[in-house]
């Protein structure tokens, strides 16, 4: 089609706009003493800031406009302002950029609109940015950063609008080794949002905070080299603008990366001793009654997962509510960017209401209640394959489904008739410590407090434990709260974007979910349109939930 709509004249036009983006680039881009100077500060480590005088400068005047920005830290990176010098190159590629077909992108990391690859685009003002990155702005950065770069580059056009983010990661994949971004955005501010965030680094390489913030700026490029320490993000857009930019990777020989730090999981521990009168003391009666126990289970076998409303007697649960606004307690924020970002609670601050509800949690009745609600064997009690024809009667004797089997018998048959073929676990220490625990035939959990606002999340990423497992997650203060906040825990397939399953907040709810060793989780993206919640609930700025993993 786009071939049809040049005709005969398109090699024509693209050969003339890349002649002409070829001579356009920015001046100083040609000046070999700044490329010395800019190699050399490089090399160093070291800043630099090149720029343009107005004619007749005098001696410590300011410079007219910065030509050309380097900078050392949190990693290194440079920012062109002008990098194309004729303004209607760049208004005319704009335009073109805004004519492509574009394709959301949702997952835990992102939230934006894309094109396709841009390598073979014959739009004439794409085709020439395409070629003068390829030749003469490559052979200006391989000449800076003593980089190898081949003559391809991967390229694309991304827009950001309301709440569109991208969220902290490094860039890393095999052969990148510089990354850009080319901005024709409106005028921006910063409380646009929509900057690009650096991150420093702690002595295990992970992300420990914004350093800096660079706004985007029409016409500007900005790049950085990708390494193990260039974790970045862009922020998320809270204005009605539209942040258009092109963007890629240059890339040339891989370099070592150091090994990954693995990180200590929750402390797992086993149920401590509660009997049953816990359970009378908090949970709606409906939900201990055998039948209904019966009927949960059966309903869990079919789905592997289920909501159970009104969990907690309703007084109860407001006490719980009342306790958790309580200004005692201490909040920690839960890191590093690059997998999560939200407050956990710390228990030693915590109101006696929320310590005993924790207690409910880890304890022994429990434990047994969710073997009764999952057929799975969270307790000595709760019967086995071999006790299927056991006698009824009792809570612990309901009839229940197959726990799970063996390692090699899983690779077969997957439990719970979960339709995802289930992997090994990952050859991690943190994965191998999370089989150790949870096989040592004795059920464990670990779980936490969290509280949840804007600007919280949770990311999937490759030192996850995938192993067998049942979630709970029981939620409060969720009023009015609305899917397109984000906030909802989403399940995928590893490896996959496309949800199998959404967890939204719902108060006093329950939800049990059982994954298999092939099921990631994430918490999604809160985003700015959580704040128009404030509007009903003044003092509401997000929700909380208690979120605890059971192992057998």
């Amino acid at each position: 089609m786009a071939t049809k709509r040049h005709g005969a004249a398109a090699p024509a036009a693209a050969k003339r706009g890349r002649r002409e983006a070829r001579a356009e680039l920015c001046a100083a881009l040609g000046d070999a003493a700044l490329r010395e100077r800019a190699g050399a500060a490089w090399a160093r480590g070291e800043r630099l800031r090149h720029g343009t005088a107005r004619p007749g400068r005098a001696r410590g005047e300011r410079l007219r406009h910065e030509a050309v920005l380097l900078e050392p830290a949190p990693f290194r990176h440079g920012v062109i302002p002008g990098f194309l010098a004729g303004p209607a190159f760049a208004e005319a590629l704009r335009d073109e950029l805004l004519g492509l077909g574009f394709r959301g992108r949702r997952n835990d990391l992102l939230s934006l609109q894309q094109s396709e690859e841009l390598g073979a685009s014959p739009e004439p003002h794409v085709a020439a940015l395409r070629h003068a990155l390829c030749e003469e702005f490559q052979a200006w950065l391989s000449a800076v950063t003593q980089i190898v770069l081949e003559p391809t580059i991967d390229i694309s056009c991304a827009k950001y609008e309301y709440t569109d983010v991208l969220l902290c990661h490094d860039d890393e994949l095999e052969g990148r080794r510089i990354a850009f971004i080319l901005y024709l955005v409106p005028p921006w501010e910063k409380s646009d949002g929509g900057t690009l965030d650096l991150y420093s680094t702690d002595e295990h390489f992970q992300p420990q905070q914004i350093t800096k913030s660079l706004v985007p700026s029409w016409n500007t490029l900005v790049f950085f080299e990708v390494s193990p320490v260039s974790f970045h993000q862009v922020s998320e857009v809270l204005s009605r603008k539209c942040r258009l930019s092109v963007s890629g990777w240059f890339h040339g020989p891989s370099v070592p990366r150091p090994a990954r730090h693995i990180e200590a999981p929750l402390a797992r521990s086993p149920h401590i001793p509660y009997d049953h009168e816990i359970l009378y003391e908090w949970i709606n009666q409906v939900y201990l009654d055998l039948d209904s126990q019966a009927q949960i289970q059966e309903e869990f076998e079919e789905r592997s997962e289920i909501l159970l409303k009104d969990f907690l007697q309703k007084e109860k649960y407001q006490l719980l509510c009342e306790a958790l606004e309580k200004k005692e307690i201490q909040w920690s924020s839960r890191g590093p960017a690059n997998k999560r970002l939200y407050e956990a609670a710390e228990e030693d601050s915590l109101p006696d209401t929320l310590k005993k509800f924790l207690q409910l949690l880890r304890s022994e009745a429990l434990f047994l209640l969710l073997s009764n609600f999952t057929g799975l064997k969270l307790h000595f009690l709760a019967p086995s394959d071999e006790d299927e024809d056991a006698g009824e009667g009792q809570a612990a004797d309901t009839s229940g489904h197959s726990s799970p089997k063996t390692e090699q018998e899983e690779t077969e048959q997957p439990a719970n008739g979960n339709p995802h073929q289930p992997l090994q676990p990952e050859n991690t220490p943190e994965a191998q410590d999370g089989e150790t625990q949870s096989s040592s035939g004795t059920p464990v959990c670990a779980g936490e407090l969290r509280r949840w606002t804007h600007g919280h999340y949770t990311l999937v990423h490759d030192s996850q434990a995938t192993e067998f497992a049942l979630d709970l997650l029981f939620f409060c203060g969720c009023e009015d709260w609305d899917p397109e906040y984000g906030g909802f825990t989403s399940y995928i397939a590893k490896g996959e974007d496309e949800e199998l399953l959404t967890v939204n907040p719902e108060d006093n709810c329950l939800a049990l979910v059982y994954r298999d060793k092939e099921t990631m989780k994430f918490v999604k993206y809160i985003n700015h349109r959580s704040l128009a919640r404030l509007n009903k609930h003044p003092n509401r700025t997000g929700f909380w939930d208690f979120s605890f993993v059971y192992y057998e």
